[in-house]
């Protein structure tokens, strides 16, 4: 019986990967094992980046937050605070945004927050 070697699968492997590697500067797109560690190392970054992706906004919005905060006479921690003993549940995202599309709804919500303490 003849011995199979397996060279389609093999192939079919070493594609796949040189597809993830289109478009890698020189030997990183043309050759397997330097293509390898490149996917490898790619991959690594795309995790690590949807992780930062998250603490990138949530600093964004209180950036924002704080700045508008600033403007209306109060700082970031205690507007925060302020909301909290109110009760409002609103979340980082949905101020900012209040924040920049709606200045005077948010100094309401800041006129709450200064009643609240």
């Amino acid at each position: 019986m003849a011995r199979i070697k397996g060279a389609m699968m093999t192939r079919k492997r070493r594609n796949k990967v040189l597809k993830l590697a289109k478009g890698y500067y020189g030997s990183k797109s043309k050759l397997f094992k330097t293509a390898k560690q490149a996917v490898m190392k790619s991959g690594n970054y795309a995790y690590i980046g949807r992780k930062q992706k998250k603490r990138d906004f949530r600093r964004l919005w209180i950036t924002r937050i704080s700045a508008a905060c600033k403007m209306n006479g109060i700082n970031y921690s205690t507007f925060i605070n302020g909301l909290k003993k109110a009760g409002i549940e609103l979340n980082r995202k949905m101020l900012s945004e209040i924040a920049i599309a709606d200045p005077e709804g948010f100094a309401a919500l800041v006129e709450k927050a200064k009643a609240a303490l």
